[in-house]
């Protein structure tokens, strides 16, 4: 006998109305969630909001389950991150971050080390680039220094938690968790990353403690011969659900990205039709900066 289907078409989750007819949340995510995992959920909730710990404005059911996630829902373990991460917001200071960090030299970073979000692959997330090959560590860290380029990191982590999914699950029809990345390593040499090393290491950890299950898709393009060296070091930095996320290409990684992505919305440095006035690594396109139709008069 045949399992029906249930459909999410019109029903509304994490604060989305679906659109997709062919959505599905996937396993451990509101909506699709086991009795124990039901349970895991609403115990660390009431156990937050016991002890004074729970932030109603950031701790969705979704927050949540990220961290419970990312511990295979030992729920022990998940509480302890989110309560590290928690206390790590207080002593990185992020809330004064969110609100009063200004990157004043981001046109400046972005000819020595580009880094930014670009529209959305097929699935909805949000494009996420960042071009190693592009490094000179003298002329970099001559107009910026690591510390500004961690809170640069952890202010765009946040919009894009509170700015970039809400405005990519709006408009593709269904909740978006996870970002799209592609890393290029084209012309990056050993020497520069070992120079990178202690941000790219910080960086990592930030992404992996304090924003558990953001990742989604993850090319690596333009992986030179060296690089097995270099991938023997990071992968010391990731849990191994982590690195199943990765995708190592070499220069042959056009097809791929475009059969993800879109070539409307892959920049045309990659392969793609897209070129941004002004360049695409300073435009941030995507829904989340679309204007809004003006209401008729």
């Amino acid at each position: 006998m045949a399992t029906e289907q249930t459909s999410f078409l019109g029903q509304t989750i994490q604060g989305v109305t679906i659109t997709d007819p062919t959505f599905k949340p996937q396993p451990g995510r509101v909506g699709n969630l086991t009795v124990p995992q039901q349970h895991a959920l609403d115990k660390l909730k009431k156990e937050l909001q016991e002890e004074g710990k729970f932030v109603p404005e950031r701790m969705d059911d979704a927050m949540l389950l990220r961290f419970l996630r990312a511990r295979k829902f030992d729920y022990a373990k998940s509480k302890e991150m989110l309560l590290s991460a928690e206390a790590w917001r207080t002593e990185f200071g992020v809330d004064d971050i969110i609100q009063n960090f200004d990157f004043k030299e981001k046109a400046e970073v972005d000819k020595y080390y580009p880094q930014f979000y670009h529209k959305m692959d097929k699935e909805g997330r949000p494009v996420y680039v960042e071009r190693l090959g592009f490094l000179d560590i003298k002329a970099l860290y001559s107009i910026t220094t690591q510390e500004r380029l961690l809170k640069r990191l952890v202010q765009e982590y946040e919009r894009f938690l509170m700015q970039r999914l809400p405005a990519c699950s709006r408009a593709i029809g269904h909740p978006v968790e996870t970002s799209c990345t592609i890393m290029d390593l084209s012309n990056v040499g050993l020497s520069s990353f070992y120079r990178v090393k202690d941000y790219v290491m910080a960086a990592s950890s930030i992404g992996q403690d304090r924003y558990p299950e953001c990742m989604g898709k993850f090319y690596i393009i333009n992986a030179p011969w060296a690089f097995t060296t270099v991938w023997g070091i990071i992968k010391g930095w990731l849990d191994p659900v982590t690195q199943e996320k990765i995708k190592i290409l070499g220069s042959s990684y056009k097809a791929e990205l475009i059969a993800q992505i879109g070539e409307e919305n892959l920049p045309k440095d990659f392969g793609g039709k897209c070129s941004c006035p002004g360049g695409c690594s300073l435009s941030d396109a995507g829904p989340w900066n679309e204007q809004k139709p003006a209401p008729a008069a």
